[in-house]
């Protein structure tokens, strides 16, 4: 699958998990991480459950991080075929470890990993989040981990899309509690969230979706016409691409990589500030047009909510 002349995937969109409660899932993004809840509305797919969408200050691809609480949510598992862990950039790690001690909140490091520092800790339903010292602006994506069983297929991919190989590392700082190997890519043509990491590890386990457990990654496409010519590429490869789907906010194609993992190529417009103001993100429950005659029923069905001052 040839890159041709198009433009590189500058980097990811955004990245999807289930939880459990949404009020615990806010608690931590908010008042734990300093997140925005930038967009609260429904799973298109089920309508009984929200969908929570968390960012920086501008809502900007490439800071998202969007859960599917369930309040019943089974634990689920990390293991090979499974994004594993989503990590943040922030300028100073000093700073942040020093207010995760002042709260109490128990977090693994510092330690280095590819020349950077970087702490490690668990949301409430055990999703591994690290922060990682890289300087950028509104602590937006570092990266994301991708747990593997061998890696060269989906280093394909990532080739595909534009990425380049920049660095291998042996160790043990993925928390899989066993040796690991991983393997640094990095767009070739960069924005937030530039680089993704291929890990391998010598500790047995089967992976489970559930609570704690990343659902997709998604990348960014700058507009349709980019993700159209990307579609084209990847079927034309030999991957099983979903038509365009308009998830309100941007449109999505999905693909599984041969290594397992769910892709996502999303518009970067029109954004999140499509039906709200700026300033108010997040502020009331945003349903899609086929939902608003029942917004009634789902308002009474859907947990209240409180977002942390």
């Amino acid at each position: 699958m040839s890159q041709g002349t198009s433009p590189a995937i500058p980097g990811l969109h955004h990245v999807t998990a289930i939880s459990g409660p949404p009020q615990d899932n806010l608690d931590f993004w908010v008042s734990t991480l300093g997140q925005r809840l930038v967009k609260r509305t429904v799973n298109f797919d089920d309508p009984g459950t929200y969908h929570l969408y968390y960012g920086d200050r501008d809502a900007a691809p490439g800071s998202i991080m969007t859960f599917f609480p369930f309040v019943d949510a089974g634990h689920g598992r990390a293991g090979p075929g499974m994004a594993s862990a989503v990590a943040y950039a922030v300028p100073d790690l000093d700073l942040r470890m020093e207010q995760l001690a002042e709260a109490a909140i128990d977090f693994e490091g510092p330690f280095e990993r590819f020349g950077e520092r970087a702490i490690a800790l668990r949301d409430p339903d055990g999703l591994r989040v690290e922060l990682i010292e890289g300087g950028a602006r509104d602590e937006g994506f570092h990266s994301v981990t991708l747990w593997l069983e061998e890696v060269a297929s989906t280093a394909e991919v990532l080739e595909a899309m534009g990425y380049a190989r920049e660095d291998e590392e042996h160790g043990a700082t993925g928390g899989t509690g066993g040796a690991e190997a991983r393997i640094r890519y990095r767009s070739t043509d960069p924005d937030r969230g530039s680089a993704v990491d291929l890990m391998t590890a010598q500790a047995r386990s089967i992976g489970r979706s559930g609570a704690g457990t990343i659902h997709h990654v998604a990348f960014r496409a700058r507009d349709r016409e980019e993700q159209l010519a990307w579609r084209a590429r990847l079927a034309a490869a030999g991957h099983q691409v979903t038509p365009v789907i308009d998830r309100q906010y941007f449109d999505a194609i999905y693909f599984r990589t041969p290594g397992g993992v769910l892709f996502e190529i999303a518009t970067d417009p029109p954004g999140f500030a499509v039906d709200e103001d700026p300033a108010h993100l997040g502020a009331a429950l945003k349903l899609p047009e086929k939902y608003e005659a029942h917004r009634a029923r789902i308002e009474q069905v859907l947990p209240q909510i409180r977002v942390p001052s």
